[in-house]
């Protein structure tokens, strides 16, 4: 394996991984019946997917 190529392979793991996080928060704050669980979805939850995607296509780009 070249060094880009490891580079890449860390990058999606680590874009992997945010995206289970978001996914996993925001399934657990529809279970979750308070005012708090909507700040927890929109802002944590939503914060942590978008990070996850960002990661992702830069990480795509990045290597061209």
């Amino acid at each position: 394996m070249t060094v880009q190529a490891i580079g890449i392979g860390r990058s999606l793991r680590i874009s992997g991984v945010l995206l289970i996080l978001g996914l996993a928060t925001e399934l657990i704050s529809l279970f979750w019946a308070k005012p708090l669980s909507f700040i927890l979805f929109a802002f944590v939850g939503g914060a942590l997917f978008v990070a996850g995607i960002l990661l992702y296509l830069y990480s795509l780009v990045a290597t061209n």
